[in-house]
């Protein structure tokens, strides 16, 4: 796994295959493939479907009298393959290079299931269900190779992991200073270091101030090196967007909100204390409503 993840020989065909995916038409498609409604990617539930269906068909071809339920199911794998593979591929063009290249062959062995699924499948219409069966049996040992290398990507590689998890493990509780306020010019992103945890701070105007968390929960981006984008932060790695008032998720890749301090305004300083994730905050399935900043109300607060 570790020499697939260096190999860099075919890195030419993987700038293409991104390119290409980059490319389709989408819109607001390719935010519900990465599973931002969701609040996790889409892909690894999509895949229980064919995963889950081949299985099952395997047992019964094992069992007597079961040959037409078999290939059901080996119809019903097919049929789910599609949105899965569809909702991987999005997720793969926003990943590292070291990922893509375990990503890749991943898909390329769940795609070779999917041919020998293909010829099972054709084979049991045509009565020779002994062909199809053994089709079947390879096809599934083709995928459980790709599902362990998607495991590799998902568990050893973090990929689709929230990458900001850890933020409230890390922070302690409390207001914490970061810096007088002429330290933070408006309207630029100012880069602080609260304990381990980097912080984003952005001075909005001569009362308020927000802090999100630096690094970006898709994939660690450094949010302070981003663009500000009326009231947010796009993540200059993959393109995240991030409402800067409660760290909210309005475009992917990202599917976790970045975790949010409230700010307070207190004789001159900047104090901050993490503030509750925006996930918690989201009421019947709509995203939480703008909060409102501290700013000079904080320093009468305190």
């Amino acid at each position: 796994m570790d020499r697939l993840e260096r190999y860099a020989g075919g890195d030419r065909l993987l700038d293409a295959v991104q390119r290409a995916v980059r490319a389709l038409p989408l819109g607001a498609g390719r935010d519900a493939l990465h599973g931002r409604w969701l609040g996790h990617p889409l892909h690894p539930i999509l895949v229980q479907v064919p995963v889950g269906a081949w299985t099952s068909a395997a047992l019964l071809d094992l069992l007597p009298g079961r040959r037409r339920s078999a290939g059901v199911l080996v119809a019903l794998g097919l049929a789910g393959a599609g949105p899965a593979a569809a909702a991987g591929w999005v997720d793969w063009a926003e990943l590292h290079r070291d990922q893509q290249r375990v990503g890749f062959v991943h898909a390329v062995a769940n795609a070779t299931a999917v041919v020998l699924y293909t010829g099972s499948l054709s084979a049991r219409l045509r009565g020779r269900s002994l062909r199809g069966k053994w089709l079947g049996f390879l096809g599934l040992t083709v995928a459980s190779a790709g599902g362990a290398l998607g495991g590799h990507l998902a568990y050893r590689q973090a990929a689709g992991a929230n990458h900001a998890e850890q933020v409230p493990h890390l922070v302690g509780s409390g207001w914490h200073d970061l810096g007088a306020v002429g330290d933070f010019p408006i309207g630029r992103a100012v880069r602080r270091v609260l304990g381990d945890v980097p912080v984003l701070v952005v001075r909005e105007n001569e009362d308020t101030v927000h802090a999100l968390a630096d690094h970006c929960s898709h994939l660690g981006g450094p949010l302070s090196e981003g663009h500000m984008e009326d009231g947010c932060v796009r993540c200059p790695w993959h393109g995240s967007l991030f409402r800067l008032s409660d760290g909210w998720n309005l475009e992917g890749p990202a599917t976790a909100p970045q975790p949010a301090f409230e700010v307070q305004l207190s004789a001159g300083r900047v104090r901050v204390r993490l503030d509750r994730p925006a996930s918690e905050q989201q009421k019947n399935g709509s995203p939480p409503e703008k909060a409102t900043p501290l700013g000079s109300s904080g320093e009468r607060r305190r």
